[in-house]
């Protein structure tokens, strides 16, 4: 015998507010391990006492830079990777690290160093560390609500045979379509835009520091002209790189493309502006 007309039955959403709580526990863990994650990931080796001269070096320059910015050391790191690269990550300059490729380390003289470091120290001055570490929870909550719109159909959606004619149920199905389909691409086109204007913020911020932008000009031209990709560097880390870890074609194509879609702007732009500022110190004095 079924319900009598206007009769309300009310159900708790279990499958609701046990998605909300894995998807709150999954934003905290990313916000509270990410960097560890990220550094696990790259199979970075901490640097606690420095072994020959390219790591007393590597240490050096960071503490002259953490002075500069105002800032504690952060946390040094070697990645066992040939191709030059860097990165910074954490959640605070309390906890931040800073982790270099061994093939940056023997590529570049004591002042280019200098220059990227001074870059990745501008990263966790300006906090961008932090805004990244949200954004990548923000990819995985994303990721979340789509599995949970995706049970709600299965499960939850309508009783009986009204279930697939449930209005309720359209408007889910119609979120899930979006958030499986539109939401990843959205979320990484969101971190690809942040991280190339925060890249041209890092290196006038690193000039500031070093007081020599054509070191970091130099150091940049080094590293596009590496043709290897970051092997050690993962796709999804790479808005935290100071080049892009990939082949770096499409970084390198100005265009709209290059804009939806490249972790940094191009390497010919950055380069260009920091002559500039270079240009503009030698007229001033």
């Amino acid at each position: 015998r079924g319900p009598e007309a206007g009769f309300y039955r009310h159900t708790v959403p279990w499958i609701g507010l046990v998605a909300s709580a894995i998807a709150g526990g999954v934003a905290w863990y990313s916000w509270r391990h990410g960097p560890d994650r990220v550094l696990a990931a790259t199979g970075a080796q901490e640097v606690i006492a420095p072994v020959g001269p390219d790591e007393t070096r590597l240490m050096n320059v960071t503490e002259e830079m953490a002075i500069a910015a105002g800032l504690p050391r952060p946390r040094v790191w070697i990645i066992p990777d040939e191709d030059p690269n860097a990165l910074a990550t954490g959640r605070d300059p309390g906890s931040s690290s800073i982790a270099v490729t061994r093939g940056l380390l023997r590529m570049l003289d004591r002042d280019e160093l200098q220059g990227v470091v001074a870059h990745e120290m501008a990263h966790i001055q300006n906090l961008d560390v932090r805004l990244m570490t949200l954004l990548a929870a923000m990819v995985g909550a994303l990721a979340l609500m789509s599995d949970v719109a995706g049970r709600y159909l299965r499960h939850g959606g309508g009783r009986g045979r009204n279930r697939k004619g449930s209005p309720l149920a359209l408007v889910v199905l119609i979120l899930w379509l979006l958030s499986l389909l539109v939401a990843p691409l959205v979320s990484r086109m969101l971190a690809m835009a942040v991280s190339r204007r925060r890249e041209f913020l890092a290196d006038a911020t690193a000039a500031q520091f070093t007081r020599n932008p054509m070191a970091l000009s130099r150091a940049l031209e080094k590293l596009g002209a590496a043709l290897p990709a970051t092997r050690s560097i993962t796709r999804g880390a790479a808005h935290l790189c100071i080049v892009d870890p990939s082949e770096r074609k499409l970084a390198e194509r100005p265009g709209r493309l290059g804009d939806l879609f490249a972790s940094h702007p191009p390497l010919a732009m950055r380069v260009t502006r920091l002559r500039g500022m270079a240009y503009q110190a030698l007229k001033g004095e």
